[in-house]
Parts: C-alpha cells; structure tokens; sequence
C-alpha cells in the first residue's frame, strides 16, 4: 500500500528539506538517498557482504526502503556509504535525525560513537576521522523491539491489534555540517515571556570560552522586522525586550524569527580585571557593566564566525480556574480555551515511522486544521522536528507523549492497584530518553503538555517521573497517566471511554479534567485496507456513511455535554488515520480517502461540538 506521495519517492528526492527548523543552518550536506545494506547475526563482526541498497531515511521494514524486511531482536543491520567532504579543513558533524534502536557508527574504519534510543537525534564531531577525497560511513544496528524494555511506542515483532510493524535503523534524515574549526554555536534556548513582552536567550558554544574577544549578535525579527537587537557575551542568559508582542495561539499562531551571529569583537573591557570580583565590585555590578560594554563593543570579523537561525512563540499554558465556572481547567495565555484534539500515530503505510515527504506531513496536520481541530495528540511517538514546526506555524497544539517500552509481566492491567518495576539499568534508559524528548521538543510553542504514561503500559514510578520532567520543563503541565491507573499525580486527570456517548472522569477540585481517548468508530474500506484477509477493527465497527456520521455526531454532542456540564477541557478522539488493521480513522491508512470530509467535520463541530472559543 502507497500514499500518492510515496509513489513520487526517487533516490534523488528522498527528504531533501533541511531536518532542524530550531537550529537552521544555510550550509549542510544532506546524505539521504541510496545506502548499501547488509543483515547478519547479532554477534557477527563487521561485515564486509553487503545484500543491496536501502533508501535512507525510511526504516528497513518499510516499502520506502526498497527492502521491506524485518529485523529479528537476534540480528544485526549493517549500512554503508561514501561521501565527499566539503571542507577538511574545518569542523564536520555527522548528524543523525533518529535511528532506531541502538547505533554504533564507524568513519574511515574508526568507531566515532554509539547512540541508544529510537526517538532522540544525535550528532558526532568526526573531523580527527575524515580526509580529502572519499570518506566511508559504516553503521551498525540493533533493536530488540519489544523483546527489550525500550522505549518503542506500538512496535511489536508480531503485530496485531493495536501493536504495528517494527521499525529499526535509519528512519529520519543523515547530514553533514562543516564548521568553524575553533569554535561554533552548538545550542539556542529561548524563554519567552508574554507578560513582559520579552524573551531569554541563551546561545551556547561548542567549546565555552571566558574570551571577550568572542560575542554573540542576536537579532529578533517579526515578520521580516527587526523588533529586538543585541551584542552579548556567549554562553550567558540574555534579555531581549520586544517592539513588538503578539502572542502565539491556534487563531494567530505568531512566530518570531531569531537570527544570531558568533563574531570577532575587540576586547570590550580591555583594562577590566579578569578575575573573580572583588566586595566593592559585586557580580551583579559587574555582570551588569560587562552587558552595557558588550552590547556597543565593535565587531572584527566580517562575516560572523557562524551564523544560525531560530524562531520561538510567546505564550503561556497552564492549569487554573476556569473563569465563568472556577473548576481547574487548561488556560493558554490565561484564557480557558478547550483542547479539542485527534489520537496521532504517525504511522504511514509506506514509511512507517517515516512520512514519504514534508508535503504529506503537512497535509495531514492541514487537515486536522480545516476539520476544526485545535490540538493533536502525539501518540507514544516522537515525530521528525519538521512536524513540530508545521504544527508551531499552523496552530495545532500538541500532547506530546512519552513513547512506552515494557516486558508482559510489566503490562498494568486497568484493575491493578499498583505500578510495575523495572530494573535499574531499564529506568536509567528511560530517564535518558524522557530528558532527551523534553529537551528536544521545549522550544516548540505548539507543544503545551506532556504525556508521561499511557494506560498502564509499563507504568512505574510516576511521582518520581512527573517531578522529573516538570524539574526540566516547569513551564508545561504534565498528564502523568492518560487513563487507567490513575495515582493522583500530574496536572490533569484523564480517562479513556470508547462508549457512544463516553462519560466524564471525576474531579478531584485540582487537577484539569479530560477525556484522553474517545470515539474509535471504525468503518473498513474496501481497496484502502492494509491486508484485507486480517481482522480491521474499530471500538465500534460500522458500515455505511450514514451509520458512521450518526455515531460521530452522537459523541461529539456527548463530548459537548460534558464540557458543559461537567467542565471537561479536552477531549481526543481516536484517530487521525486508519492504521494496519484499525480501521478507526477519519482518514484511510493511505491518505486517499476523508471518510469523515473536513468540511462536513468543520460544520459540525461548530454547530455541536464543544466550544472552542478563549474565554
């Protein structure tokens, strides 16, 4: 089965679109495309038999891939391929978007680095291993899949139900950037403040440096504009103070682009004493005089030294209480607004984890916004940071979920009244991987919730977990356990209820009420099914038009009632799009058909559907 965009898929065209919309740079080397490949036991050493060629970056088990082959926990996935290097004489990273699961990569026949952890990006500085002419990647992987504790969201060796094909190896996009040989940027943080109209900025080097010869430009532009300007030291926490404020919302999703520039300044302080401050010159005094010198310090070096772009939203998401009813309610920017969302797997037919193009992923999440939809939520996946941008640029906010990773005997059944352990080294993974995500996705304003377990699969230590995520992102509330087990933590409580008119969970006068999961009406279509000979299901499986409009109207009149009368504040219906044998989308697993059309899905949520206006 193909989207009509997988059918345009060449070897020239897979993903040429630069993959880091927070941290861009103009110069890069994109090294997608046709791969040799190789499959062995997990203990072979390094091969030197290659089987063929996949395309990078879509996961072996894909039809993207050219290859369609699964990858056994007890085997081993080989890739091979050459490159010429830009410039050796300046900084190359090798960056990987996503690489499933446990990664260990070689560069001209020397190991540069291993990588575990399906979801998160990496990047190794290979310039001690690269030459003039010809260079040779070799990367070795593995993945267990659900065989192991790792975090794999609905991957399963053997799927069925709601468990989908495997994905292993290269699934997002491989590129090269030569840089500075000294020093470059290697990280932007931007804390926006609505309220004082400002924003934070923290440019990090490579290699941090007390030099004050080195400085950072940072220009903040509106719509071309530039509302915000200044020179300041690296490696510091900046305020920027805005011209202009325009919050960031579903109706008018501003964004602010920021451009900063590493360059050469002449010594700003040259008679300053560069050691630790004295008791008549406090630190805040001199931090303070330092500032003021750095920001009318002359520049030396034309042009910058490195020079990146980024962009950031100003908006605020917390819980408190609703306004008209008092009951503790999401509020973006202060005002309640209702969460109105789909479940989204990201699971395409073709690419699996991998959407075929930029273009697809766009129409998608384009969709969800024409069928009047506020809000997405990401299921137990972490997408490509392209499609945190598109949902940062159209509006959509977004739930971003932890993707789960258990053995059975760690499955929480929903009349448990206890939570499952995990070994040592299976937590401290985790932890690596939950930080990762969070660290990753905090500079995306449409991203306003975290989601830390799902059900009860392989839930543990949720007090702990919850305290962690909000010590690294304090700014966003936490849904720390979207349905069943609840254990009273987190920000929001959350049940799921696929009954036709599904029914509010109790409040407990704290948290925000929401229902995670509703809807499900399943309706197979005939020529649109993933394998017609398996059981293609929903929670409640229809046959005609007329039954499955009936059924949609009838829980979102439900979901309506309920904000009405009991104060729920989101609610998400599952899903998006069919997916293998669950055939409860509103789009057929290969994105031909809108079983449920937008417009008829825009009417009616206006018309019936819970408010959606700020209040």
């Amino acid at each position: 089965m193909k989207t009509p965009w997988g059918e345009s898929v060449t070897a020239q065209n897979a993903w040429p679109d630069y993959p880091r919309p927070l941290l861009v740079r103009d110069a890069w080397q994109n090294l997608n495309g046709l791969w040799q490949y190789a499959i062995t036991p997990a203990n072979a050493p390094l091969t030197e038999r290659w089987d063929g060629e996949i395309l990078v970056p879509f996961c072996v088990e894909s039809t993207l891939s050219r290859v369609a082959r699964r990858l056994g926990s007890e085997e081993r996935l080989w890739y091979r391929r050459t490159f010429i290097a830009a410039d050796v004489e300046r900084r190359t990273l090798l960056h990987f978007g996503g690489v499933d699961y446990q990664a260990l990569v070689w560069v001209n026949g020397a190991v540069v680095g291993a990588h575990s952890g399906g979801f998160d990006p990496f990047t190794f500085d290979i310039t001690p291993f690269i030459v003039e002419g010809e260079n040779q990647i070799v990367l070795a992987v593995s993945d267990p899949s659900n065989d192991s504790e790792q975090p794999r969201g609905k991957q399963h060796q053997r799927p069925n139900g709601i468990w989908y094909t495997p994905v292993s190896g290269i699934w997002q996009t491989v590129w090269l950037e030569h840089l500075p040989l000294a020093n470059h940027i290697a990280e932007i943080r931007t804390y926006p403040e609505l309220q004082g109209g400002s924003v934070d900025v923290e440019v990090l080097l490579a290699r941090p440096t007390r030099s004050r010869t080195l400085a950072v430009a940072i220009t903040v532009l509106l719509e071309g504009r530039a509302v915000a300007h200044r020179v300041a030291r690296p490696d510091r926490r900046v305020r920027l103070v805005l011209d202009e404020v325009h919050a960031w919302s579903p109706d008018a999703p501003t964004l602010y682009d920021v451009e900063v520039e590493l360059v050469a300044i002449e010594d700003p302080l040259p008679h300053a004493n560069a050691g630790e401050a004295s008791a008549q010159s406090p630190r805040v005094l001199r931090d303070a005089d330092e500032a003021l010198a750095f920001a009318s310090a002359r520049r030396t070096s034309e042009p910058a030294l490195d020079q990146v772009r980024s962009y950031f939203g100003l908006r605020t998401i917390r819980v408190g209480p609703h306004p008209r009813t008092g009951l503790p309610t999401l509020l973006l920017n202060d005002r309640a607004l209702f969460h109105l969302a789909t479940l989204d797997q990201g699971w395409w037919p073709d690419g699996l984890h991998t959407p075929p193009s930029d273009e697809a992923m766009l129409w998608e999440l384009q969709f969800l916004k024409d069928a009047g939809f506020n809000a997405v939520r990401k299921h137990i996946k972490v997408e490509p940071a392209r499609w945190y941008w598109h949902c940062d640029r159209l509006g959509l906010l977004v739930w971003q979920d932890m993707p789960s990773g258990f053995l059975p005997a760690q499955f929480v059944d929903p009349n448990d009244q206890f939570e499952a352990l995990r070994t040592s080294a299976a937590t401290i993974a985790y932890e690596r991987e939950l930080a990762a995500m969070v660290r990753t996705l905090r500079g995306h304003p449409s991203v306003v919730l975290w989601v830390l377990h799902n059900e009860g699969w392989g839930q543990f230590d949720t007090a702990r977990l919850t305290a962690l995520v909000r010590g690294i992102d304090p700014t966003r509330p936490v849904d720390a356990t979207s349905g069943w087990l609840d254990v009273g933590e987190g920000d929001v409580i959350d049940v799921h209820d696929y009954a036709p008119e599904p029914v509010a969970p109790q409040g407990d006068g704290r948290r925000a009420s929401v229902i995670g999961e509703y809807g499900g009406i399943g309706w197979p279509q005939e020529d649109h099914l993933w394998n017609p000979t398996m059981r293609n299901w929903g929670y409640q499986t229809l046959h005609s038009e007329h039954a499955v409009r009936a059924a949609y109207t009838a829980v979102t009149e439900a979901i309506a009632q309920s904000q009405r009368d009991h104060g729920i504040c989101a609610a998400i219906y599952t899903q998006t799009t069919d997916v293998e044998g669950e055939v409860n989308g509103l789009l057929t697993y290969d994105r031909r058909v809108e079983k449920l059309p937008r417009a008829w899905l825009a009417e009616l949520h206006a018309r019936a559907g819970p408010s959606t206006e700020s209040e």
